[in-house]
């Protein structure tokens, strides 16, 4: 079974719209010339590849965020969202309001940039692993004796060229002058690094750490927005603050149960994937509530 095959085991059936993408998590649809429905499904993904057991409640989550985010981030950015209310919704959609409730949001069509914006603050992941072998994260210098899971001495702004399968290409700026121009590249960098800090200055006052994240921008009636989804457990490392102790891995609000569980395996990280067990399962669901509740102070 290939990725594809296990992508249509879980997507979002709404059999009288134009699907017009469906990626690891989200299916999108054409509303109209100027706007699209997003769905968020359950599907889980890890190491590229779509897992065939969806995490419940997963899809609810990552919208509910999003919505909390853009709405928080309104002053500082123009954004593609318009309603996660179902009621609201054009005509075309009410028949599928059941399905869709809580795990979908109306959005304006975007002219996206060709380049996922990434702001790291903390050393980890892919960025601990360059460090370690050479010192820099994504060719910046950092200073020495950075132990995994520290907090750089500012945050910093590491560009990836979006890439239409498997992973994005991270690049240097000046790769990315490249490929966008001057002017676009400066704004991108500056509205990626001021979200960040605004973000990461509110989640640590709910007791979180905010230590990486990527964005996703583009023009709306030539008016540069913030799209896609914004400071997810899927797109963002989030740790407690409370259990923060850099030397080594941290506790996370993502799907590293699942991730966990799958180094155990003697699996070639190749489709198709293996199948999850009934409690990482549960686990994975109860830490993306975790998330929700954490950074909002609401239960979902």
């Amino acid at each position: 079974m290939t990725s594809e095959d296990q992508r249509t085991l879980h997507k979002s059936a709404l059999p009288t719209l134009d699907l017009i993408a469906s990626g690891k998590v989200r299916d999108v649809y054409r509303v109209d010339d100027r706007h699209l429905l997003i769905v968020a499904t359950d599907r889980i993904s890890a190491f590229d590849c779509i897992l065939p057991d969806p995490i419940p409640r997963k899809g609810e989550v990552l919208t509910q965020l999003s919505v909390f985010w853009f709405d928080f981030l309104k002053s500082t950015t123009p954004s593609h969202f318009v309603s996660a209310d179902v009621n609201s919704y054009p005509a075309s959609l009410q028949r599928y309001a059941p399905q869709i409730a809580g795990r979908s949001m109306l959005v304006r069509t975007a002219v996206m940039t060709p380049i996922e914006c990434v702001a790291r603050g903390y050393l980890a992941g892919s960025g601990w692993k360059e460090y370690r072998a050479s010192g820099t994260v994504c060719g910046i210098p950092l200073p020495v004796g950075l132990r995994d899971g520290d907090q750089l001495p500012e945050p910093i702004f590491t560009p990836a060229h979006k890439a239409t399968s498997g992973h994005d290409e991270n690049i240097s700026f000046s790769r990315m002058v490249e490929v966008t121009g001057q002017d676009l590249a400066q704004r991108l960098r500056s509205l990626t690094l001021q979200i960040y800090g605004k973000a990461a200055a509110y989640a640590s006052t709910r007791g979180v750490i905010l230590a990486d994240t990527k964005f996703e921008f583009g023009f709306i009636d030539g008016e540069l927005s913030l799209c896609d989804e914004v400071l997810t457990p899927d797109s963002s490392r989030f740790w407690p603050a409370a259990t923060w102790n850099p030397g080594g891995p941290q506790l996370s609000y993502d799907k590293q149960f699942v991730r966990d569980y799958l180094e155990t395996l003697s699996w070639n990280k190749q489709p198709p994937a293996p199948q999850l067990p009934p409690n990482i399962i549960d686990k994975t669901s109860v830490k993306y509530l975790e998330a929700y509740h954490a950074l909002t102070g609401k239960q979902l």
